[in-house]
C-alpha cells in the first residue's frame, strides 16, 4: 500500500498556512497534539449533531409538499455549516480557536458559542486556560474542496444522478474563478453491483507562473 501524505505539507508557504500555532517542550508535544485533535473533533461533532436536529425539526413540522420545496432550496446551500479548517492558537493562559466555515448560519444563533465553549472545557479539562472561540466566514466557499465534497454527498443522498451532481459542483466553482478542477467519485455508482470510479476534469490543473 502507498504511504499517503497530507497535501497541506506540500502547500505550506504558498497557498496554505499552519492550522496550529503554539510552542511546547518535546516531552509535552504529544499532549498538545492530542488536545488539538480533541478540540477539532468536539467542534465537528457538535455542528454535525445540531445540523441533524435542525433538519429533523423542519421535516417533522412541514407537510409533504413543503418538504419538497425545502429540499429544492437546500440544493444550492446543502454545503452549509461545513468547516474548511479550524485554527488553534495557544498562549500561556488562553486558547484561541478560529473556526473557518462556509456558511455560519448555525453558529450565529444566540447561545451557541457559549454552549460550544462549555463542551470544549469539559472535553479538554482546561482549568488554567481560558477558551476563546471566534467564527470566520470563508470569503469564497466554492473554492474549498470540503464544501464541494459535502455538496456532492448531499446530492447523492437525495438520489440525484452522480454525473449531474459532479457537473453541478464544477459549475459552482466558476463563481470562485478557479482555473481548474477535478472531481472523482468512487463506489457502486448508479446502484450497480460492481464498484467503479468516475472522474471529470475541467480547466488547467497545474499552477501557471
Amino acid at each position: 500500500m502507498g504511504q499517503k501524505i497530507n497535501p497541506l505539507g506540500f502547500r505550506l508557504g504558498t497557498t496554505q498556512k499552519h492550522h496550529s500555532f503554539w510552542f511546547a517542550q518535546p516531552k509535552n508535544y504529544s499532549e498538545g497534539l492530542q488536545e488539538d485533535k480533541k478540540i477539532r473533533n468536539c467542534i465537528k461533532n457538535y455542528i454535525q449533531k445540531n445540523r441533524k436536529k435542525g433538519s429533523n425539526r423542519k421535516i417533522e413540522s412541514d407537510s409533504s409538499s413543503e418538504v419538497i420545496t425545502h429540499n429544492r432550496k437546500t440544493d444550492s446551500g446543502s454545503s452549509s455549516e461545513v468547516i474548511t479548517h479550524i485554527e488553534i492558537q495557544k498562549e500561556i493562559d488562553t486558547i484561541h480557536v478560529i473556526i473557518h466555515i462556509g456558511f455560519p448560519n448555525l453558529l450565529k444563533k444566540k447561545g451557541v458559542i457559549e454552549e460550544l465553549e462549555k463542551d470544549l472545557q469539559k472535553e479538554i479539562h482546561s482549568v488554567n486556560q481560558r477558551l476563546n472561540i471566534s467564527i470566520e466566514k470563508v470569503k469564497e466557499p466554492y473554492r474549498e474542496p470540503n464544501i464541494l465534497a459535502e455538496y456532492i454527498a448531499f446530492q447523492l443522498k437525495n438520489r440525484v444522478s452522480f454525473r449531474k451532481a459532479m457537473k453541478k459542483a464544477i459549475e459552482l466553482t466558476k463563481k470562485a474563478d478557479i482555473r481548474g478542477v477535478k472531481v472523482k467519485i468512487a463506489g457502486r455508482l448508479g446502484g450497480k453491483e460492481i464498484a467503479r470510479a468516475e472522474c471529470i476534469k475541467k480547466g488547467a490543473m497545474r499552477s501557471q507562473s
